[in-house]
């Protein structure tokens, strides 16, 4: 697939952002408490931007967050996956989904998937997630993907004032996970 791959799961199909996202990408954006722990509400302009960001990161790094398809609606349900931008505090998996898909498992689900990916095809040897201590529910996605609580750093810039508690495990702890 142009731009970086193509994964699949039981719901869900996980591919690099496209131009037909953005109005997927403005809607998680839009909403207050879905946006709360990705950078707030923002507008279609800023949207845009990151939309490109997370996109041309494929190209520049060779991973980045996949669009997340509902397979059952063909339907943009939110962005995860492999996330590692300059100065951040390690190489993470994260997520972000409408609130409409809150509840299902599908950020497990996806998670693991771009977990996998990130272990086998990009060779990463820990995995991390950049959690506020208020986001209740990605600390419980962390702790269903295996992750503990490692340590808590300064979110670097443009994050001004926000401490993440960051939550991960070794590439082998996954893999023996993955196993049992």
């Amino acid at each position: 697939m142009p731009g970086g791959p193509l994964l699949e799961t039981p719901r869900l199909i996980l591919r690099p952002p496209q131009a037909e996202d953005f109005e997927g990408f403005c809607a998680l954006a839009a909403d207050p408490e879905a946006a709360r722990f990705i950078g707030g509400v923002q507008p279609p302009e800023t949207v845009w931007r990151a939309l490109c960001t997370i996109a041309g990161a494929w190209t520049i790094s060779g991973c980045s967050m996949f669009s997340v398809i509902e397979k059952e609606t063909g339907q943009w349900i939110g962005r995860l996956g492999p996330w590692h931008p300059h100065g951040w505090p390690g190489t993470e998996v994260g997520w972000g989904l409408l609130k409409s898909a809150w509840g299902r498992g599908y950020a497990s689900e996806g998670a693991s998937a771009a977990m996998d990916y990130a272990v086998d095809i990009l060779g990463w040897q820990e995995i991390i997630h950049c959690i506020e201590a208020e986001n209740v529910p990605s600390i419980r996605v962390a702790q269903r993907l295996g992750s503990r609580k490692l340590r808590a750093v300064p979110a670097p810039a443009p994050f001004k004032d926000i401490v993440w508690d960051i939550y991960g495990q070794s590439a082998d702890d996954w893999r023996a996970r993955r196993r049992g």
